[in-house]
């Protein structure tokens, strides 16, 4: 790289002076307790992303819907433990682990770098969790309940645990040099292609395209988006395993990209639509924090401000182009996670630096030429095409034993009574269900009544 080239980076705020962690083989207290706050901030993030979507949905669906992320925290976190972590990180070979360490064998307080290995573990079980959670915003107000649970259980072993061995536990993406520092593909990639196959697999909800699907409580998404976002610092930062310059950097990335995210959404807004709307905000948040997510230890503060800027604008517009279509990806998980992931993954190829990154090549942009921008094409494209196949493979053999998709007559009633027998606003409507002697009108009255 040319001085002249180093300059104008470094004028631009896109170069920063090198911050290695050092290596070590004991336990430090310091990055043990990093990690200890971090694992309960991504923990966090699941209940966030309940609020989020929960309130993004009609009232009729909104405990059914936070009731998918919920129920992630005990069929993800527990199959993590029984044969997840294992096919994740044992030793296994370039595409799978094994069962070295199914229901947790082997696996204690010794160091793994400068932490248990329980708690790395543990960190990583919230990475799981959350990515199941995801998928769940491209089926509510329609996908039966059980199926769900059934489908992201089978998910998190089959497709979510290999791609994880494939990046971050020595499989063969990450040996080939693919960067990815807390999810991009792993997380986020992973769970959008899954969102999308299941979007089309199921159908569009019956009232879609004929009247207004509305958020009911945008205070709700508000408080999931600012919930996510703090939990973030976790996901990121705590992605460093350890509490050194390399976590600083990937926590104030993660200030930095959603802010730029947000101003450049706003932007857009006021001159496409004339309208700066609270949604739109605080989908910026997600996409901003999702396009940073595997750039955030590679990249410097100059960079991940640049990436935000430019990372959010293919998922604006493209949801404002499926809302014109047939897909009823009904909280846009691939045009926020999917989209911004990739996006996310390739702009990594490009503001990527050794002088922050010792363990990959340096991107387009700092004299890597197309190398590592290719890796990360490759990474994207592997990630897609196998989480692709695999969820429509899951979801066709859960359909052979059981409806996925509830029936018209329980959708215009509302999968809060439907699933749960519960509402999450209580109109008294819900006793109809508990009532078999009820007269069978007074149901279809119900059910052809307002659904809102």
């Amino acid at each position: 790289m040319t001085k002249k080239k180093i300059c104008v980076l470094a004028a631009l705020g896109l170069l920063v002076p090198s911050v290695l962690a050092q290596e070590a083989d004991t336990i430090s207290g310091a990055d043990t307790s990093w990690l200890l706050v971090s694992t309960a901030l991504v923990l966090l993030m699941t209940p966030a992303l309940a609020f989020f979507y929960g309130g993004l949905v009609r009232s009729k669906n909104a405990l059914n819907t936070m009731m998918m992320s919920f129920v992630a925290l005990g069929i993800s976190g527990t199959l993590w433990a029984v044969a997840g972590y294992s096919l994740a990180f044992g030793a296994g070979g370039d595409w799978l682990g094994d069962f070295s360490m199914a229901f947790l064998a082997n696996v204690g307080l010794e160091p793994n770098g400068t932490i248990p290995d329980l708690l790395f573990m543990g960190f990583q079980g919230t990475f799981a969790i959350i990515t199941a959670a995801l998928i769940s915003g491209a089926v509510v107000e329609r996908m039966k309940f059980v199926p769900y649970v059934i489908f992201i259980g089978f998910w998190g072993l089959v497709v979510y645990a290999p791609v994880c061995h494939w990046v971050w536990g020595g499989g063969w993406l990450g040996e080939m040099g693919a960067l990815d520092f807390a999810g991009g593909a792993v997380v986020h990639v992973n769970a959008g292609i899954a969102a999308l196959v299941a979007a089309r697999v199921l159908g569009p909800r019956k009232d879609y395209g004929r009247e207004a699907l509305l958020p009911h409580n945008v205070p709700f998404v508000l408080l999931g988006a600012g919930m996510l976002w703090f939990g973030w610092f976790g996901f990121n930062g705590g992605s460093a395993l350890a509490a050194d310059g390399i976590a600083a950097l990937a926590l104030v990335n993660t200030l930095l990209a959603p802010a730029a995210g947000i101003f450049v959404w706003t932007l857009l807004d006021r001159f496409i639509t004339g309208k700066i709307t609270a949604v739109g905000i605080a989908t910026a948040i997600v996409v901003g924090l999702v396009a940073i997510t595997p750039a955030a230890g590679f990249v410097s503060p100059g960079g991940a401000l640049a990436l935000g800027a430019v990372g959010v604008i293919p998922s604006y517009y493209l949801i404002r182009w499926r809302a014109r279509t047939s897909l009823d990806d009904s909280l846009d998980v691939f045009a926020a996670h999917g989209v911004g992931g990739i996006m996310g993954a390739l702009l990594t190829g490009v503001l990527a630096t050794t002088a922050i990154n010792s363990g990959g090549g340096d991107g387009l942009l700092f004299g890597g030429g197309l190398t590592q921008l290719g890796i990360q094409a490759l990474s994207i494209s592997a990630v897609a095409v196998y989480s692709g196949v695999l969820t429509y493979l899951i979801l066709k053999l859960i359909g052979l034993l059981t409806k996925l998709r509830a029936d018209s007559s329980d959708e215009g009633l509302g999968m809060d009574i439907v699933a749960h027998g519960e509402e999450a606003y209580a109109t008294g409507e819900g006793a109809v269900l508990l009532n078999e002697s009820e007269a069978p009108e007074r149901v279809n009255g119900l059910t052809n009544g307002d659904n809102q």
